[in-house]
């Protein structure tokens, strides 16, 4: 079933990826869960380390049993070969952080959305030429907001999520949108370091629920 359509409607709509790696399965369906109740419905889990393709498959099992709306992306991913691994756990989406096109070759072959990472014009135009419509500014806090208000009129069909240094505030987050953002990744801005070390989920609730609250003001007026 092609689902790309869908996706990046869910996407566009949400205005927020969240993405997160932990080693702990059971933190990762915690998260999940904490994520889902609080309005998320678009979810990346990074390829980041030993446990990855593991808990990314129990935390599919537990969206297909438990969230059925949700779409569970892989982050991070690098090679044919990840790509191909994460789709056969149920990947509904692919994230790298450049222009892997072995990919994109995985995910056409497969119809997933792949979303790559960009972080030049000239990856940008390579992107569009492959025909794609979405893309990851990365590193977002090291290009910046004026990087994307200088390319968006040279790319008037791209959409663009700017990942690292995006900020839960709603200054930062009104800045990126009203540069001509479509949605904004979050990790451990959201998903603070010391939330999960005291297991402090309420505070992950919160600032998400806040998040995505302000997100949708925001949209509504740019």
């Amino acid at each position: 079933m092609d689902k790309r359509a869908d996706i990046l409607k869910m996407l566009n709509e949400q205005g927020l990826m969240p993405l997160f790696f932990h080693a702990d399965p059971n933190v990762c369906t915690d998260l999940l869960k904490v994520l889902y109740d609080a309005g998320v419905r678009i979810v990346e889990f990074t390829n980041r380390g030993e446990k990855a393709l593991e808990n990314f498959a129990l935390m599919k099992a537990c969206a297909v049993k438990d969230y059925p709306d949700l779409y569970l992306g892989a982050g991070t991913i690098k090679n044919a070969d990840d790509a191909n691994k994460f789709i056969d756990a149920g990947a509904d989406f692919l994230v790298s952080p450049a222009l892997a096109e072995d990919v994109l070759t995985i995910a056409q072959q497969n119809n997933r959305l792949w979303i790559p990472g960009c972080m030049t014009p000239t990856e940008i135009l390579r992107a569009e030429n492959m025909g794609l419509h979405f893309v990851k500014i990365f590193p977002g806090n090291v290009l910046g907001t004026p990087f994307i208000s200088a390319i968006r009129e040279l790319f008037p069909k791209m959409s663009f999520m700017p990942t690292g240094g995006v900020e839960t505030s709603e200054q930062n987050l009104r800045t990126w949108f009203d540069a001509g953002v479509t949605a904004v990744g979050m990790g451990s801005k959201l998903i603070d370091v010391k939330s999960l070390v005291d297991r402090d989920y309420s505070k992950i609730s919160v600032n998400t629920k806040s998040v995505l609250e302000t997100i949708k003001i925001i949209k509504k007026k740019v």
